[in-house]
């Protein structure tokens, strides 16, 4: 079961991204803008798949880590 909206996760995302790329100067990188355009354009199921949570780190704790 999922206790997490769609936008929430998008936001999660985003906050990921802004903390894994902040110090990143590839340009291959989405920016804030690119990176929230391509995670509007996903599902769910594709969204969690980003998150790239499993048992060990699961979605709840990506969700405290990143909201």
């Amino acid at each position: 079961m999922i206790n997490h909206s769609r936008e929430q996760i998008i936001d999660a995302l985003l906050h990921e991204h802004q903390y894994t790329s902040h110090d990143d100067f590839n340009d291959n990188t989405m920016n804030d803008a690119q990176y929230h355009s391509f995670l509007q354009s996903l599902t769910l199921d594709q969204l969690i798949a980003e998150t790239c949570t499993d048992d060990t780190f699961t979605l709840d704790e990506f969700m405290f880590a990143y909201s």
